[in-house]
């Protein structure tokens, strides 16, 4: 026989017929894989929608994780607040602060209770228990007894320690402080204001750490100030920052003296906000864009020749998914404000301060936001409030009537839109009310919207007018554009029910189909191989065989012609 087997393989020697069998059955093993290759590319091109998917998922979490950054006013429409003299206070404004200028004068400022050990030692590390047993080291803040247990030996930098170190320590530090000859014991309590205390406690038995042992070096008291002349005599507060005085400034004193605080807006962070927002859509847009983009190559010179022409898709060219995304996206920007209405509302779109989707064919910018910055220059210096309602309203509740207003909305329930209102009074008392055509729930002068997956569930009005007669009106609640899209990208990036994990979902269900037909193929060429090299093992030692008898049969012809 000439063939050989080694470890299952079979090898071929040609020696039957000069046959190069392994060379064929290699090309026709090679041919089969073609079906693998087919199937690998079909496959890649499902794992690359997939990545696409998942990119285009983290540019639209950027994106929110962006809007919800400025989706409150206070975020949006920044503020700032300026001390003519910063030794004496800084302040922090929030949105709800109004702009203009207030006299601050500060007679003192909040202290804490600061005392330490009239005699010192040598050394931080010598001895202050000598006693040869552990001692107590016991202190009163805020009217609670607190208590360390001192071992014997233990030094001041122990005692220190085992104060701060104290899970109970309610907020009182420990420290040494050196006067040039000697190291003392400070104890600092960290609450200002005039009814914070801090004693030592006659619980202490570590020699020379007992109450007459201490020097109180600073006591509490409360800040004392006037704003705006106001009021007579000075109003007092426990803290040196105080929040409550000016509404939405924070004032943070720190010495007595007097100062002029000005409240402006920051017109400069403001505008950096909505480029911001742009920027961020147009990072989301531009993808899309670009994994749908048909671009056609070729000439058209007349209709004879349309024909040259070819179109050539994107990876996601007429994708359902990210149509509906693209569509979403684009409604949210383009539309009026949810809840915003155009004879109330100095400003109800993006198109209304400036801002429009380029629409002009071949343009750079085409299909993203462009920002005419002239038009929004105009619309802040105008109503920089109304602008910055138009982003970041947050569920703001209004009407359009005097005989109602709206009282409040339960967070999560109630929807933000625009509901029509309706309601009768006889005899003094509501009798019927509707908020969106569903009847309302009637509690005193209140109305109520009801109702499981109504939108105006939880909307709560104040009823002004009990005259009896018929009344109607709108009710509306204010969204902005950034809890607009915030919402919107909320449902789109959901990892359950958004669009691109449902399509993910599905495309790597196609990618399982696929690996499972490869593995077939791949199974099937293997078995095929293997037989074919049996056959024609085979047959070339069936060739060689016969070789062998015509060899000698021609050698016996030979012998005979002798």
């Amino acid at each position: 026989m000439s063939t050989t087997s080694t470890s299952g393989a079979i090898t071929f020697t040609g020696l039957g017929s000069g046959t190069d069998f392994a060379s064929m059955i290699d090309k026709l093993v090679a041919v089969e894989q073609t079906r693998i290759t087919s199937l690998e590319t079909w496959r890649t091109s499902w794992t690359d929608k997939i990545e696409a998917f998942q990119e285009l998922n983290t540019q639209m979490l950027s994106l929110k994780t962006a809007l919800e950054g400025m989706d409150t006013t206070g975020e949006f429409l920044v503020k700032t607040a300026g001390s003519s003299d910063g030794n004496v206070l800084s302040a922090t404004a929030g949105a709800d602060a109004q702009e203009g200028t207030h006299a601050i004068e500060v007679k003192q400022i909040a202290k804490n209770k600061i005392m330490a050990t009239t005699d010192g030692v040598a050394t931080t590390t010598e001895s202050i228990n000598t006693s040869g047993a552990s001692r107590i080291f016991a202190y009163v803040y805020e009217g609670k007894t607190y208590s360390v247990a001192v071992p014997a030996g233990a030094s001041l930098t122990d005692l220190k320690n085992l104060i701060n170190i104290d899970g109970d320590n309610p907020g009182v530090k420990a420290a040494i402080v050196n006067d040039g000859t000697a190291y003392h014991l400070q104890l600092r309590g960290m609450d200002t204001g005039a009814e914070s205390t801090l004693e030592i406690s006659d619980t202490t038995t570590l020699a020379g750490y007992g109450s007459s042992d201490f020097t109180t070096s600073q006591t509490n008291q409360d800040a004392l100030l006037k704003v705006d002349g106001w009021p007579a005599t000075y109003m007092s507060r426990a803290t040196n920052s105080i929040s409550d005085v000016i509404e939405g400034v924070t004032l943070n004193l720190r010495s007595a003296g007097e100062a002029d605080l000005d409240i402006e807006t920051d017109l400069d962070s403001v505008k950096e906000n909505i480029e911001t927002f742009v920027e961020q859509v147009n990072a989301v847009r531009t993808m899309i864009i670009d994994l749908t983009k048909v671009t056609t190559t070729g000439s058209s010179v007349s209709t004879s020749t349309d024909s040259e022409q070819t179109q050539i898709g994107s990876l996601l060219t007429g994708n359902y998914g990210i149509q509906l995304i693209s569509s979403r996206l684009k409604d949210a920007t383009a539309g009026s404000a949810i809840g915003f209405d155009w004879a109330t509302d100095p400003y109800t779109s993006l198109s209304s301060i400036g801002i429009m989707t380029d629409a002009q064919e071949g343009s750079v910018t085409a299909g993203l936001l462009v920002i005419d910055d002239e038009v929004l220059d105009a619309a802040l210096e105008k109503d920089i409030d109304a602008v910055a309602s138009l982003f970041s309203a947050d569920y703001e509740g209004s009407t359009n009537s005097s005989d109602f207003s709206y009282a409040s909305h339960i967070q999560g329930i109630t929807e933000a839109g625009t509901y029509k209102v309706a309601y009768t009074v006889s005899g003094g008392v509501i009798t019927s009310a509707t908020i969106n055509g569903h009847e309302a729930k009637i509690s005193g002068n209140t109305i109520l919207g009801q109702g499981k997956g109504n939108p105006e569930n939880g909307l709560l009005l104040e009823i002004k007018n009990l005259t009896d007669g018929s009344y109607s009106g709108t009710s509306s609640m204010k969204l902005g554009k950034t809890g607009e899209l915030i919402n919107n990208l909320g449902d789109l990036t959901d990892s359950d029910t958004g669009p691109l994990a449902i399509l993910e979902d599905n495309y790597n269900d196609i990618t399982d189909m696929i690996d499972k037909k490869i593995e077939y193929e791949e199974n099937r060429i293997t078995l095929m191989e293997s037989r074919l090299r049996e056959r024609y093992a085979r047959l070339d030692a069936l060739l060689g065989y016969y070789d062998n008898i015509s060899t000698s049969l021609e050698s016996q012809i030979a012998d005979l012609d002798e």
